[in-house]
């Protein structure tokens, strides 16, 4: 039998009290932007309303008290140097915690 685990990583500002946090979605939806070049071109890629998109990562900006996306109106958006160590710290640490979760997996069943 073949089992897998998993825990969905959020991080989010516990000193304020706002909607919302940086998790999954967000984190796809800026690696998507830096891809397309777009927040609507990442949103419709995920199926996503850009309004919805817009509020994610509003919110997100909300709770890391950075920019994560330069906005050029037409011209699109690209990913702030905040906005990519943003990304790349959440990755790290779902690895990390999906590595950990794996390896107690096994040890625990």
């Amino acid at each position: 039998m073949s089992l897998s685990a998993h825990a969905r990583l959020t991080i989010s500002d516990d000193d304020r009290d706002l909607p919302g946090a940086f998790g999954g979605g967000c984190a796809s939806l800026l690696e998507g932007v830096a891809e397309e070049g777009s927040l609507n071109r990442a949103a419709k890629r995920m199926g996503m309303a850009y309004s919805k998109a817009w509020r994610i990562v509003r919110e997100a900006e909300g709770h890391l008290g950075c920019e994560l996306l330069a906005r050029d109106g037409a011209r699109g958006s690209a990913l702030t140097p905040e906005g990519e160590h943003a990304l790349h710290a959440y990755r790290t640490l779902q690895a990390e915690l999906d590595a950990m979760i794996a390896k107690r997996l096994t040890e625990l069943f």
